[in-house]
């Protein structure tokens, strides 16, 4: 019989990663979502764009234990916030 894997001890950085990071991932995604729905009224934008960072953040709160490690976490969802907040300014820039 296969002698199971014990179990890392790197959760702690992966919840960090996902609490700290999956916020900043959900904030990035809500302000990429409000510059791009223009065409709606102010205040239904407001609620969708603040009402779509818990589930973004919750979601990358439990994906974050997918990663192999602590240090692969941090990377991978560091590399996600590069990618929306450059978005985020690449449309501003372009769209305003």
């Amino acid at each position: 019989m296969a002698r199971a894997e014990p179990i890392r001890r790197d959760w702690l950085a992966k919840t960090l990663a996902g609490t700290v990071l999956g916020l900043t991932l959900g904030l990035g995604c809500s302000a990429v979502f409000s510059v791009l729905a223009t065409g709606l009224p102010l205040p239904v934008r407001a609620q969708l764009a603040m009402w779509m960072v818990a589930p973004i953040w919750l979601g990358t709160l439990s994906g974050c234990y997918f990663f192999a490690d602590g240090w692969r976490a941090w990377r991978g969802l560091g590399l996600a916030n590069l990618a929306v907040f450059g978005a985020w300014a690449l449309l501003r820039q372009f769209l305003s």
